[in-house]
């Protein structure tokens, strides 16, 4: 019986002996396999020229890149919210690509282009949604413009609530004014939009309105360019803004930007391009809702937003 019994637990050790000796013969070769795999190619399409702006988007891209095996071509339309050059961009690289990521300049336009000739691959979709995203990495905009509005109702102030407005196509940034209107309106403020556009044209005209109790931006672009003009302007006036760039927290830092809205733009880009490979890959993608926070200057360099606005390279 014992030797029944030990002759059993022999072979029990030598099928695991040998199934072992068949795992290490085949995991080398599935490891090259993956290894030999081409990329996917991501093609990025931005809303503005300036790059700069989007460095930690970027930064989150490429780290998902190097990681999920991603190919990216990062493009720019010639100008700033160029909705057609964007559609441009769109059509060349649908073709090309396994993937588009885009931040849509002109969010009805392209809908309505890819509702006639669609695009051919799946499209994920930065800042604002498109009705043909297959997925879209944003905050919540109305709530974003909401919580700003409170940070500015707790300064209080008498006069009127300028909101600048840039990108009034871009369907996010709509949002956030929109949320933050509302809530300024439900407090009892007063509130004017002043339409300017992302070369800062007529904008130093806007800031120098003189019953102005504060002003609101509602992206990067703009929130700089009416830092630096208040800043020149030698103006004593409230700004609140949204996102946080190296130049916008440096503006914070001294007290120009009286506080932002800001999210994780590395954790936009890292969820795009995650979300993008998944499509690659016939897999599903989930609409990734960012948390946002109201930060001020001397928050910034506090741990838990530093990680989140200052991320390593």
């Amino acid at each position: 019986m014992k030797m029944k019994r030990n002759a059993r637990i022999e072979l029990v050790i030598l099928l695991a002996l040998g199934g072992g000796v068949i795992l290490t013969m085949l995991l080398p070769q599935v490891a090259a396999r993956r290894r030999a795999a081409p990329p996917a190619e991501v093609s990025v399409i931005l809303r503005e020229a300036d790059t700069a702006l989007w460095s930690n988007v970027r930064l989150g891209m490429e780290q998902a890149a190097g990681e999920l095996g991603a190919e990216l071509r990062v493009l720019t339309p010639a100008g700033n919210n160029d909705g057609a050059g964007q559609l441009d961009l769109l059509r060349r690289e649908a073709g090309q690509t396994a993937v588009l990521v885009i931040a849509p300049a002109d969010c009805a336009g392209l809908d309505r282009a890819l509702a006639e000739t669609g695009a051919g691959c799946p499209i994920v979709s930065l800042e604002s949604p498109l009705a043909k995203a297959d997925l879209t990495v944003a905050p919540d905009n109305a709530a974003l413009g909401a919580a700003l509005a409170e940070a500015a109702l707790a300064q209080g102030g008498e006069g009127y609530v300028l909101l600048l407005s840039a990108s009034p196509d871009s369907a996010g940034v709509a949002a956030r004014l929109e949320g933050a209107r509302q809530a300024l309106e439900a407090a009892g403020a007063r509130v004017r939009v002043g339409e300017t556009d992302l070369s800062g044209t007529g904008l130093a005209d806007l800031l120098k309105q003189p019953d102005l109790s504060a002003v609101m931006a509602f992206e990067p672009a703009l929130t700089e360019q009416a830092a630096a003009l208040k800043d020149s302007l030698g103006l004593d006036l409230p700004l609140y803004g949204a996102g946080v760039t190296a130049r916008g927290a440096a503006w914070l830092e001294r007290g120009v930007i009286s506080a932002a809205a800001a999210w994780s733009d590395f954790a936009v880009g890292y969820l795009a391009v995650e979300g993008a490979m998944a499509l690659a890959r016939g897999q599903a993608a989930q609409t990734e809702q960012l948390p946002f926070f109201i930060v001020r200057g001397e928050e910034i360099y506090e741990p838990e937003y530093q990680k989140l606005l200052f991320p390593v390279g």
